[in-house]
């Protein structure tokens, strides 16, 4: 697939590529629990889509889209399945970030005749690279490596010991999933489909040119969203998951109050009851206002890379820190729309109590945590120790 140049055009054609994976990925939600990972048919449905690639270089094939883009087309594939929504914002992380810094010889074996392969990564920088003559030789165990069940690539964060006269720094290499262990241990009780286990390398040679320093963040090909930096380069995803999962919770409850009655016997609906309207008002507000601010964060943001910088710390504290709020804002929403729906939410079959499971396991992710928070306070009060990533 070749995308416009146009940001308004290439919105609107991932956006036509959400909808045309909309029926395969919806049915296949229960298979994707069942499996603990991705449903075959969904994976495929995304990739022949051209969702994976957006966060890929045009010059290798991909959207390349703008960050509150970013956030609108995940929000769009999490309101549909919130595995399939998580999926995509570490697949398109995966993929885009070798795209953007490996070097021309690695990518010519990674993006073989021109075909994209699929990738996974993990937050954590918790493996060993050991320099050795033509590489490195890797060992570690990395955890919550998302859609790592149907990707061809790993991209794996490691520290670099120091020695002689070096000191120690941190590296990403990317090798292929086939070269690893994963680990059955995704038995969880949100996101189920999202297939996080862990995968874990031991004394795995890694050659040079599938490494870069991790603080690069002047890419090799692309432009301006490879300059966010961390954590703005990734960040931005976790608005787009929660609030696809908030705004279809909210959905659910408002579309099923007019024939949901209540009292005993039941003679009123949920519908006519005040505090229901007042409510669900408020909800509609906090996401709408979250999800502008996420907007506007962004794009102020973007401003800053389209001009040939990378966001110092208290912009990256801010764009880590709004996908928080969000986070915690889309919690509450969801939480609301389940108490509402009444004892019939707690069942299996109920897509309330999956977007209640789904949601509070998004928000245990490290990126979300109230560190962000701390930070962002730090930047408030310019101190000196914003540490963005903490």
């Amino acid at each position: 697939m070749k995308f416009p140049t146009d940001r308004n055009e290439k919105r609107a054609v991932l956006l036509n590529a959400v909808d045309s994976v909309r029926d395969t990925v919806s049915n296949c939600v229960e298979e994707s629990e069942r499996l603990g990972t991705l449903a075959p048919a969904s994976v495929e449905a995304i990739r022949e889509a051209g969702l994976f690639t957006l966060k890929l270089p045009m010059p290798l094939g991909g959207a390349e889209a703008d960050p509150v883009t970013q956030i609108e087309i995940i929000e769009e594939l999490a309101y549909i399945d919130a595995a399939a929504g998580w999926c995509l914002m570490i697949g398109a992380t995966a993929i885009g970030r070798p795209g953007a810094f490996l070097c021309d010889s690695a990518i010519a074996k990674m993006f073989a005749n021109g075909r994209i392969p699929t990738a996974a990564t993990a937050t954590a920088i918790s493996g060993q690279a050991i320099p050795v003559e033509g590489g490195y030789i890797l060992t570690g165990r990395w955890p919550f490596a998302s859609g790592v069940r149907h990707a061809e690539w790993m991209v794996a964060g490691a520290k670099v010991p120091a020695r002689d006269n070096t000191e120690e720094n941190s590296l990403t290499l990317v090798y292929p999933v086939a070269n690893g262990h994963i680990h059955d241990n995704w038995h969880v009780v949100g996101l189920e489909g999202s297939g996080s286990n862990d995968i874990s390398v031991k004394e795995l040679f890694v050659p040079a040119e599938f490494t870069w320093e991790t603080a690069m963040w002047e890419p090799r090909r692309g432009a301006a969203i490879y300059r966010m930096g961390r954590p703005g380069f990734v960040a931005n995803e976790h608005s787009g998951v929660a609030l696809g999962i908030a705004r279809r919770a909210l959905d659910e409850i408002i579309a099923s109050a007019p024939n949901k009655k209540r009292g005993n016997p039941p003679t009123s609906s949920l519908a006519d009851r005040e505090a229901f309207r007042g409510d669900i008002a408020a909800c509609d507000f906090r996401l709408r206002a979250a999800r502008a601010l996420s907007h506007e964060i962004y794009e102020r943001a973007y401003e800053i890379t389209c001009s040939g910088q990378v966001p110092g710390a208290a912009v990256q504290s801010e764009m880590r820190a709004i996908s928080a709020h969000v986070t915690f804002e889309a919690v509450d929403v969801v939480t609301k729309a389940f108490r509402y729906t009444g004892g019939s939410a707690i069942h299996r079959s109920h897509v309330l109590q999956r977007c209640l499971r789904n949601i509070n396991a998004a928000a245990q992710h490290f990126m979300v945590s109230d560190s962000s928070l701390e930070n962002y306070g730090a930047s408030l009060l310019e101190a000196s120790d914003i540490k963005p990533m903490a």
